[in-house]
């Protein structure tokens, strides 16, 4: 594996690559991660054949925050990493808040694009109806609390103490100078999403806080080419709590596209 830096005209990106001749998939960490968290998806996406490559985010773990008045945007800095990469599509899985980013670079590049997974991600939706739905989910206070209460389901939590440990200690070392915030390119509507005809998987845990699987299916009535998985005992971060689950709905999605 390739650990390597970007270097765009005003930030420098750290990243790593598998590198090999299978198809690409670029994934993309939530808020609470880094480039670093991907360690039960590796295996088992290298193992299934394909080159794997995840990059640190602006002022995350490895990465440079650039200048503060001036943060472009997580799409912009994704393409620049693909052109840097000679990647001319790939799949993208984006959770959490990559699954921001990843909506924002299919909704401007869906031709880079071989296919979408959304993990565990609001997606970014401004719509009044939806805001208001959030604020119903999450009242005043719930970010103050404790970050593995908001972001790792019950049934972890109380079951895999080790587990906690680990993500809490990769949480801590991504973002030290504090979380690092990019607008995105694009106005991320429903009407917006209706266009978008890319093949697209979304994965939701159902002990998820942030994204139950009510919101799963909002996004199951409005993707024109959607599938959804529910993975159960499962909180904000599938991806680790749950990655036999997550990967094989992953690898599933991915061979038939």
């Amino acid at each position: 594996m390739i650990e390597g830096i970007l270097a765009l005209p005003d930030v420098r990106l750290a990243y790593w690559d598998t590198g090999g001749p299978g198809t690409p998939v670029v994934l993309l960490h939530a808020a609470s991660g880094s480039k670093d968290v991907w360690e039960h998806q590796l295996p088992a996406l290298r193992g299934a054949g394909y080159r794997v490559i995840a990059h640190s985010r602006r002022g995350y773990s490895g990465s440079e925050a650039g200048p503060r008045d001036a943060p472009g945007t997580g799409s912009g800095d994704l393409l620049g990493l693909l052109d840097h990469l000679g990647v001319a599509t790939c799949h993208l899985v984006g959770t959490a808040a990559g699954g921001l980013v990843a909506t924002d670079f299919a909704l401007s590049h869906p031709a880079r694009l071989r296919s979408l997974t959304l993990a565990c991600t609001i997606v970014g939706v401004v719509d009044e109806d939806y805001l208001e739905l959030g604020a119903r989910l999450r009242p005043a206070g719930f970010t103050e609390l404790p970050i593995e209460f908001q972001e790792l389901g019950p049934s972890y939590r109380a079951e895999n103490p080790e587990g906690v440990a680990r993500w809490l200690a990769l949480e801590r070392r991504a973002h030290p100078g504090g979380r690092f915030r990019q607008a995105a390119v694009n106005r991320i509507t429903w009407q917006a999403l209706r266009q978008l005809a890319l093949p697209t998987l979304m994965v939701n845990g159902d002990a998820d806080l942030w994204a139950p699987p009510a919101i799963q299916r909002l996004f199951l009535r409005c993707l024109p080419r959607v599938q959804g998985v529910v993975i159960r005992e499962s909180g904000h971060s599938a991806y680790w709590e749950q990655p036999e689950a997550f990967n094989a709905a992953l690898l599933d999605f991915l061979k038939g596209h």
